[in-house]
């Protein structure tokens, strides 16, 4: 089947109940939430169509969704616990072709990482396109691409509980399935495999709000991936803010 690119959305799963931290799409980093921090950085993007907040219909999500509003970004409201069918239907509302998936959990996303990955996968024969499964970009500048369409046939086939959560799960634990590119890092942004660029923990939240203050007192409202590289490996201490926890992966 040949790939349409008529609308790339990137499709941002988000909400406020979180067991482990609850509300902390709106919780500030600087000046801004976190969920500013990603939508700002994502409007950047010059691969992107558009940008949809997939939550869910679960009251506590009523203050994310007037966020959303206020701050006119798209949104869609479907199963809590069915990601899988809530990425779907967000992304049939929006009538997107080609998804590209972020984790409301990652806020300092690279927008030139989110057009590369982009900008790979339409030049090459690929069902799925990830940073996320070979250990190269540092965990919270993850991005994953794929079509519609596909996901579509996985929500129809699957319906293990673990797939319906995990929206991309099902691509890369079949590779012989899918043609998949792994998509990978310059080695000058290799850093330890412990370092949590991503918003899981209330530690999580002090080392993103460290990295922002280091950029605010000289007056930088945007940093990427070689800026937070660069402050890592020159003050690695920083990681001993959040390093004791797991890292697991964000998707």
């Amino acid at each position: 089947m040949t790939k349409a690119y008529n609308k790339v959305v990137v499709s941002i799963e988000a909400r406020m109940s979180s067991s482990r931290l609850p509300g902390k799409m709106l919780m500030g980093i600087g000046k801004k939430s976190v969920i500013q921090h990603l939508v700002d950085r994502l409007r950047l993007c010059k691969e992107v169509d558009d940008i949809i907040i997939a939550t869910t219909t679960n009251p506590k999500d009523d203050p994310l969704v007037s966020w959303a509003e206020h701050y006119n970004v798209k949104y869609y409201r479907g199963s809590e616990n069915d990601v899988l069918q809530r990425v779907i239907d967000a992304n049939e509302f929006i009538n997107t072709d080609t998804i590209v998936e972020i984790t409301g959990d990652c806020p300092f996303t690279d927008p030139e990482i989110v057009d590369l990955a982009v900008q790979t996968y339409k030049v090459n024969e690929c069902d799925y396109l990830t940073n996320c499964e070979v250990f190269s970009a540092p965990p919270g500048l993850y991005v994953q691409v794929f079509s519609l369409e596909s996901l579509k046939r996985i929500g129809d086939m699957i319906k293990d509980p673990a797939v319906r959560e995990h929206v991309s799960l099902y691509y890369y634990e079949n590779p012989d399935k899918y043609k998949i590119i792994h998509l990978m890092s310059p080695l000058k942004w290799k850093l330890p495999k412990d370092t949590r660029i991503y918003l899981d923990y209330e530690e999580d939240l002090t080392f993103l709000r460290a990295i922002d203050d280091y950029f605010a007192k000289k007056n930088v409202e945007f940093y990427f991936a070689d800026d937070i590289v660069n402050l890592i490996k020159s003050n690695p201490e920083l990681l001993n803010i959040n390093r004791f926890k797991s890292n697991v992966p964000v998707r």
